[in-house]
């Protein structure tokens, strides 16, 4: 979280699937939120996209640093405790919960507060891991996110990685249900696709940019990331802006 080469490289991949899916590159006077920010690179990039930025997180020490490397000129850093979003009802615009949400105690009240916070024709960005992705992001090692915590825990002891397993992942199926208050678009395959238009030639690359999308969705339970992005019900709600793509965002039904 403090390698600032890579979140913003993180942050570039979050922008483009937000500006396709406002369908324009001026995000000027939109009012963000960015959940989990830790260092705050990616509540920058928010800002310098021309959004005003709150940062919040529940880890202290990473606040402190983003408060020291930006100052107060630019986006704001606020301490959460984990429930209640420290912002209105309907008062936001643009939300980034990226890889987030397997860390948190709750995570349905946590989709609560970004559904109670989004304001009318507000999306959030929804980076979520999959319980069922092979290899486990955070300790490297292959289907640690499958097993009980129990079994976890002992893995991570015998690999010399780690002590216990605190995270918890969800299947798609899982976060289909975490999810359920939301309108929800799938950008993975459009990402998986289409890499160069999304910032992601660094993690979709060589052979993996030529599998055909069939197969993509065949492979979609073992997909690592899943790429959503969601918005508050609305009647007047038109989906994806940008233009067309080669595998263009599907609707994700709800469970």
């Amino acid at each position: 979280m403090l390698d600032e080469s890579s979140r913003r490289q993180k942050a570039a991949k979050i922008l483009a699937v937000l500006r396709h899916f406002a369908g324009t590159d001026d995000l000027s006077g939109r009012r963000a939120l960015d959940i989990g920010c830790s260092a705050g690179y990616i509540a920058h990039e928010l800002y310098l996209a021309g959004a005003a930025v709150t940062g919040v997180d529940i880890d202290a020490p990473g606040i402190e640093a983003a408060r020291a490397r930006f100052g107060s000129d630019g986006p704001v850093f606020v301490e959460y405790d984990g429930t209640t979003l420290p912002c209105p009802d309907r008062s936001v615009d643009l939300v980034v919960y990226n890889h987030v949400y397997e860390h948190t105690v709750d995570p349905d009240a946590v989709m609560g507060e970004i559904v109670r916070a989004l304001a009318p024709g507000g999306v959030v960005y929804l980076g979520l891991g999959n319980r069922l992705g092979v290899i486990e992001p955070h300790y490297r090692l292959p289907f640690l996110s499958w097993l009980p915590r129990r079994w976890a825990d002992l893995y991570l002891r015998v690999s010399g990685r780690g002590g216990r397993y605190y995270e918890r992942f969800l299947t798609r199926r899982g976060l289909r249900r975490m999810c359920r208050r939301l309108e929800v678009w799938d950008y993975t395959y459009s990402v998986l696709a289409q890499p160069e238009i999304f910032g992601a030639g660094d993690v979709v690359a060589g052979p993996a940019v030529y599998v055909p999308n069939r197969v993509w969705r065949w492979l979609g339970p073992l997909v690592p990331t899943y790429i959503w992005v969601g918005a508050a019900p609305d009647e007047d709600l038109v989906g994806p802006g940008g233009p067309p793509l080669r595998v263009p965002p599907g609707r994700v039904p709800p469970v």
